[in-house]
């Protein structure tokens, strides 16, 4: 499927630092995709804003705490269908995806993570590699499965850890990385690839 625009729906929680790495390097020519949507969990979420900007649909699918995250992961995953995704890029997004929406799109759908994977999978990944000593850290892309952080590593990138870091100055350097290694992914995936 050569000279195929890749459709992109990312998935987002928060700020979308990595999204607008994504955005930016669709728009400057250097990745031939398309991002199509952006879906987020949190109503708030400033990635949102970030994608009307660009003129990207946004859709906020929040999940109610105590109703059934079941319902919720395959509304979700019909969102995303309608779109039609080559490729679903979860980026900043804090929550797990479900069995509804991994049946539809697991071969499809790529995580970034803090870490080089399979070292310090989870949420405090940045705060783990410190508390371990570990003197390189990095960011990972990853395929998603039905584990935390466990699918098929596509790309990874190494980062140092300097004798000042804390947490949160090395998860900044660590983010850098995250944002080439997405802009990466998606250039290089070939659609009906995984």
């Amino acid at each position: 499927m050569a000279n195929v625009t890749v459709k992109v729906v990312v998935l987002v929680s928060g700020t979308g630092t990595l999204l607008q790495s994504l955005i930016d390097a669709v728009e400057a020519g250097d990745v031939d995709a398309d991002v199509v949507a952006v879906v987020s969990d949190q109503e708030s979420a400033p990635a949102l804003t970030r994608a009307r900007r660009h003129g990207i649909e946004a859709i906020a699918h929040p999940w109610a705490k105590g109703t059934d995250r079941a319902i919720w992961d395959a509304q979700l995953a019909d969102i995303v269908a309608a779109f039609e995704p080559h490729l679903v890029a979860s980026a900043g997004f804090m929550k797990l995806l479900g069995e509804n929406f991994l049946s539809r799109f697991g071969g499809t759908t790529i995580n970034t993570h803090p870490s080089l994977l399979p070292s310090f999978p989870g949420m405090r990944a940045a705060r783990d590699a410190l508390a371990a000593g570990v003197k390189v850290t990095g960011a990972t892309v990853f395929l998603v499965d039905e584990g935390i952080d466990t699918g098929r590593i596509l790309y990874q990138s190494a980062v140092e850890v300097l004798d000042d870091d804390d947490a949160d100055k090395l998860h900044e350097r660590i983010k850098t990385a995250e944002r080439e290694l997405l802009v990466r992914a998606v250039r290089e995936w070939e659609p009906g690839e995984a």
